[in-house]
């Protein structure tokens, strides 16, 4: 199987051909946010307020990374994922506002959920729980993190990575989904 890599920002036509049960490694700026900032972002968009950090052709990947200030700079110690489906009620209202190209969680999302991400051209890849410290490793830089009010994990932090993953593209942009191709192999 070829492993493939993909580099932010993306456009539509660069997911585009990206497939279910794809391998890939991830490159460029990826920004973290979990339960508390999902809600926070719900809330800023919905008065029309401005996020701190701009998601277009981007990545959001659900996880609350532990990290440690070094000096002036922070360093990622470690950054799995957590699981989607805790924020999937936000994402059908968040994604199109976000125009986001990939998700990284765990456990996979909705059905409203996919037909957003399908609509838009965007991917959700699943990155293995009890990797955190292999995703860290790729953290390059830690360009900024906002909301720290929230708490460290709660807070969205903006990533440099370089090679994150290996990633499995586990909704493509034709809202095929390995997810339910396993549950309804196993009868669920």
């Amino acid at each position: 199987m070829e492993v493939k890599e993909l580099s932010l920002p993306a456009r539509r036509k660069d997911v585009g051909w990206l497939r279910a049960g794809d391998l890939l490694f991830l490159t460029g700026e990826v920004v973290t946010a979990r339960d508390r900032a999902h809600l926070r972002m719900a809330d800023l968009l919905s008065r029309g307020k401005e996020l701190p950090v701009d998601l277009r052709d981007g990545a959001l990947y659900h996880c609350g990374p532990a990290v440690r200030r070094e000096g002036k700079e922070w360093r990622v110690l470690s950054a799995g994922p957590t699981t989607s489906s805790r924020v999937d009620p936000l994402l059908p209202r968040l994604l199109p506002r976000l125009g986001v190209r990939a998700v990284i969680g765990k456990g996979g999302v909705g059905e409203e959920t996919k037909r957003v991400m399908k609509r838009m051209g965007c991917v959700y890849l699943a990155f293995p729980g009890g990797c955190g410290a292999l995703a860290a490793r790729a953290v390059k830089e830690v360009r900024g993190v906002h909301w720290l009010d929230l708490g460290q994990p709660e807070a969205m932090w903006v990533l440099e990575v370089r090679g994150l993953g290996p990633l499995v593209v586990a909704v493509d942009p034709s809202g095929r989904d390995l997810y339910e191709e396993v549950r309804r192999r196993m009868g669920a």
